[in-house]
């Protein structure tokens, strides 16, 4: 299987650098128009042919070039810039947004790593412009909330990247749901990671279209289990690969519609597992590396290899996007960005910054970032003032100026006037990072550190020297900008996560609710220390179950599905689904005992889930009450050494 993910991406990254200049200057290739301008003709005209004469033949030529041209138009495809579909987007551009997953600051070559070679992202930054000092969150949903919404994720109710913690509240507004109420097409391919359940899925927050995954990590790259608007579908090969062909497909979809579109590519790589394709993995196993991190002993050679392996892919996949914009004819009517969630998920070269994935220093909260677009914004202007994820919402709805009507205040703004001009007179402003309730700050010079550590981060950029007793009196005004956002952010204090999953919220007829979202009781044991894309096993007797936090929005009758595994020595338990005094009575009648999956295709020691084949058995219908309480799974009888394996439970509304 791996292999054949492999053969599917052979061809050479460096021949997917393009140039938007590409449809910018044709050469006339008429030879009656290459006769007409040359000398020989201009001074054979004059001595042999009448004015009339020259006249007439002049008209002639012109009617026939045009005719050529047109001809020749019509044949070339991707030169469309006077096309209808180009016009159309031109006041409202496309957009196309790359979200790495765990990709440091340091993980391009353009911004210095010798590495490795990234030549489409760093295509994009000559091309576009680049903010040396973006910030994101330390993990990954909390930059996902930030960005959709243009809050801070910790207003959002996104305090952590799994059991629900990763989940907005359900009144915020989107991006997406700006963009679709403009006009726009929208769609997500790859890792949403805000929540599973309605209205937090993508198609209930905007995504027309959604394929991907809603969990934090997948266990498997190859061909995995899929969403697809709310239903599994079989993946295609490698993962970056195939949510790649998918968003294409949507881009060129929309192009044959004259209508724009919004286009989110959230990839899950270079996130572990560490798994990458035979071609890109060949690149560097032996490859003697010349730039570390700095702290060179702790670096793990497997991990880091395999993660700048699939930097590599990622920025394939990003040149494949690009030769699609420009074989459409819209490269000048969209703008793309590409940036990163989070720092580097491993000790790499990351510059000489401090921190990595999880930390709230510069190295696990500052990302990549370049936004390109063609004739509307500079070509190789970098921005050195601050900015963030915050602020992605009110910058792509100015330049593509469409409304705003979020319910809720925001907390970025718009990137414009700094994209225009760098020395713009741009007022000074704090970024707050966070993670749970430990909070940092940056200003443009300064970071205070969740320790109440101050650094210079002009003079200090790996903040090696803390200067807060020698810079009292900006410290002390940093602590209280903490103290006053954590009032803003958390007026009561902070509180954990304690809100129940939903049940047929509102237009959902599929309410999904995974192992992951679910707490475990007596001797059942969780696959991996990570919920994300973990199974329930050891489930050995009737003491044991199941429970989730529940609230059932839309009372009715239920079809409820188990997706399960089970040896033919222990069929047999009957289990049972209750909530609030209703209850379901099923058997597990067929075997299903596949092996689990992954570890050949692992580069690197993983602390995930391995995946198996489950199964989805119909357990039968069961009427739920509106109303709020643990939904449980229990064994009324366990005839064999074990109940099941358990993954996921899917309550279809049918009444």
């Amino acid at each position: 299987m791996q292999n054949q993910a492999a053969n599917q991406s052979q061809s050479n990254p460096d021949d997917l650098l393009i140039s938007a200049d590409r449809n910018v200057l044709r050469p006339f290739r008429s030879g009656i128009m290459d006769l007409f301008t040359s000398q020989h003709f201009v001074l054979y005209s004059i001595k042999r042919i009448h004015m009339k004469q020259l006249f007439a033949l002049g008209l002639v030529v012109c009617l026939l070039t045009g005719n050529l041209s047109a001809a020749e138009n019509k044949k070339t495809p991707e030169n469309k810039s006077n096309s209808r579909a180009a016009t159309a987007t031109t006041t409202h551009p496309n957009i196309v947004i790359f979200l790495a997953d765990d990709q440091g600051w340091g993980d391009l070559s353009h911004n210095g790593n010798t590495n490795l070679h990234t030549p489409n992202v760093d295509l994009l930054a000559k091309e576009g412009v680049k903010f040396n000092r973006f910030y994101v969150g330390a993990v990954c949903a909390p930059t996902r909330a930030a960005f959709l919404t243009g809050r801070y994720h910790a207003r959002t109710g996104t305090t952590g990247v799994s059991t629900g913690q990763e989940r907005f509240n359900s009144d915020e507004y989107t991006i997406a749901q700006a963009f679709k109420a403009a006009g726009y097409a929208t769609g997500a391919f790859g890792k949403w990671h805000n929540g599973t359940q309605y209205p937090n899925h993508p198609n209930a927050k905007g995504f027309d279209e959604y394929y991907g995954f809603t969990s934090g990590h997948w266990g498997h790259y190859f061909s995995p289990m899929l969403d697809h608007n709310g239903s599994f579908v079989k993946g295609n090969g490698y993962i970056t690969d195939d949510l790649t062909d998918k968003a294409m497909a949507f881009m060129e979809q929309q192009v044959q519609d004259h209508k724009p579109f919004f286009a989110y590519l959230p990839y899950c790589t270079p996130h572990s597992p560490m798994q990458v394709p035979d071609q890109y993995w060949d690149r560097f196993k032996d490859k003697q590396l010349k730039m570390h991190n700095r702290e060179p002993d702790k670096e793990q050679p497997d991990h880091l290899r395999a993660a700048l392996a699939m930097c590599e892919n990622v920025d394939w996949n990003v040149g494949r996007v690009l030769k699609k914009l420009n074989s459409l004819g819209i490269t000048n009517d969209t703008i793309v960005i590409y940036f990163s969630d989070n720092g580097p998920n491993g000790v790499r070269w990351n510059d000489d910054m401090k921190g990595k994935k999880g930390s709230l220093d510069e190295g696990g909260v500052r990302s990549p970032f370049v936004i390109r677009w063609p004739g509307h914004l500079p070509a190789g202007q970098q921005v050195n003032q601050i900015a963030g994820a915050i602020d992605l919402l009110p910058t792509l709805t100015d330049l593509a100026g469409i409304p705003r009507p979020e319910p809720k205040p925001i907390d970025g703004v718009s990137l414009k006037p700094l994209m225009m001009n760098s020395k713009a007179d741009w007022p000074e402003r704090m970024i707050f990072s966070s993670l749970r309730n430990r909070v940092s700050v940056r200003t443009n010079q300064y970071r205070l550190s969740h320790k109440d550590e101050l650094y210079d981060m002009h003079a200090d950029p790996g903040q090696r020297k803390n200067i807060a007793k020698q810079k009292p009196e900006i410290t002390a005004q940093l602590k209280q900008a903490v103290a006053d956002w954590k009032q803003s952010v958390w007026p009561n204090g902070y509180q954990a996560d304690n809100r129940p999953f939903l049940i047929g919220y509102t237009g959902a007829r599929s309410t999904q609710l995974p192992a992951r979202d679910a707490v475990s009781h007596g001797d059942i044991k969780r696959s991996s220390r990570h919920p994300n894309c973990s199974y329930f096993y050891h489930w050995t007797n009737t003491s044991d179950s199941i429970t989730w936090n529940a609230e059932v929005d839309q009372a009715g009758v239920y079809e409820a599905i188990l997706y399960y595994t089970c040896p033919q020595a222990d069929i047999g338990s009957t289990v049972e689904l209750s909530f609030n005094g209703s209850k379901l009575e099923g058997k597990i009648k067929h075997p299903h005992d596949p092996p689990l999956v992954g570890e050949a295709q692992d580069r690197a020691v993983r602390s995930e889930s391995f995946v198996k084949d489950f199964i989805p058995m119909t357990l039968g219908k069961i009427t739920l009450p509106q109303g709020t309480g643990p939904l449980t799974l229990q064994a009324l009888e366990v005839p064999g050494s074990q109940v099941m394996d358990f993954r996921l439970l899917i309550l279809n509304r049918i009444e």
